[in-house]
């Protein structure tokens, strides 16, 4: 098991469906990062404009009001990028032109880490199935960064804007139940609550803190930390290749 969790990239991208999905799930791993002088990006695959059930709410309008609300959320833990790609919330599709946006984000921004989903993970608990659109970003986002963003000969026509194809160090899945790698966010715990109480749309009248810690609780037993979170980690690039890019990038 590897529990490399000092582990700080430089830059980082995260990939997800709908606002609020990573305060869920890595708020806490990004906070941490962030306080280490990391640089993250958030990419929103849809706004989720048909996430508020309200008499008379509009889609326009619950778009609006969601991208503020995650704007809000980044803000607490120090993310100043939100991308939103505005695809229709709740039918979300690993197409590839979502794969053509997402290769652009990360030729753009040339994250050494991206974080996303899980696409394979249906039956997530006993009370819950996991949204098709959690799956779709989630094969989608793995879609992108291998082979894709990393292929100058795939979508070469992103050239003409003036990036170029980037390979990706490691992926980092948010898991359910196949971690190998945690991360300890016990100093940052209380910044994944506050940045999840800024969907306030979703949380209504609803105090997230007991279950949120509980949650990361749970995760970190018996890993000699307060609170985790966990991730199945995919190393694409290894240590002494990725010094190599490095060096040859500084020349």
């Amino acid at each position: 098991m590897n529990n490399n969790h000092h582990y700080i990239p430089k830059k980082a991208m995260v990939i997800v469906a709908h606002p609020d999905d990573i305060e869920f799930s890595c708020a806490g791993t990004v906070a941490r990062w962030m306080k280490e002088e990391a640089e993250v990006v958030y990419v929103m695959c849809t706004s989720g404009d048909v996430g508020i059930d309200e008499p008379g709410m509009t889609r326009k309008k619950a778009a609006k009001i969601r991208e503020a609300e995650q704007m809000a959320a980044a803000n607490v833990v120090g993310v100043k990028e939100v991308v939103f790609l505005r695809e229709p919330d709740g039918m979300l599709e690993n197409t590839l032109a979502l794969r053509k946006k997402l290769v652009r984000e990360i030729r753009r921004f040339k994250p050494e880490v991206v974080i996303t989903g899980d696409p394979t993970v249906v039956w997530a608990t006993a009370n819950y199935i996991n949204h098709p659109d959690h799956r779709a970003a989630a094969g989608a986002a793995l879609d992108a960064v291998f082979p894709a963003a990393g292929q100058p000969n795939l979508f070469e026509e992103l050239a003409e804007e003036g990036i170029s194809a980037h390979k990706v160090r490691k992926v980092y899945v948010t898991s359910w139940s196949e971690s190998d790698t945690y991360v300890n966010i016990s100093s940052t715990i209380d910044l994944k609550v506050e940045a999840l109480k800024q969907h306030t749309s979703q949380m209504r009248d609803w105090d997230p803190e007991p279950m949120i810690k509980e949650w990361a609780a749970e995760t970190a037993k018996g890993k000699e930390m307060g609170y985790a979170e966990g991730f199945r980690v995919v190393t694409l690039i290894n240590d002494e290749d990725y010094a190599k890019m490095q060096e040859n990038s500084d020349h």
